[in-house]
């Protein structure tokens, strides 16, 4: 009975881990940028500051990323409230990390 129950759950996650990658396949590769999104709109966590998507407090937060196009995420570029030109970066930044 165990073994048919651990059978059963490594098929169940074999299709649950399938059906994401057919679901990214579909909409194309994608890949994390950090400090592109607006405050609010991250897709997940990167550390102090954040805990998951739509946590980020500031714009373009350094540790917040966004799943963006493949191949993108360097070329993005913003011009911040205060002047200052952004780019976007396949690893974390130390930029506007919110303190405490």
């Amino acid at each position: 009975m165990m073994k048919n129950a651990l059978v059963l759950g490594a098929a169940l996650s074999a299709a649950i881990s399938l059906a994401a990658t057919e679901q990214v396949s579909a909409q194309g590769a994608k890949e994390k940028c950090y400090g592109v999104s607006l405050a609010g709109q991250n897709d997940c966590a990167a550390g102090p500051g954040t805990t998951c998507a739509g946590t980020s407090t500031v714009d373009y937060q350094g540790n917040a990323w966004k799943l963006v196009p493949a191949g993108t995420c360097e070329d993005m570029s913003f011009t911040t409230a205060d002047g200052r030109d952004v780019m976007g970066s396949l690893e974390k930044i130390d930029r506007d990390i919110p303190k405490g």
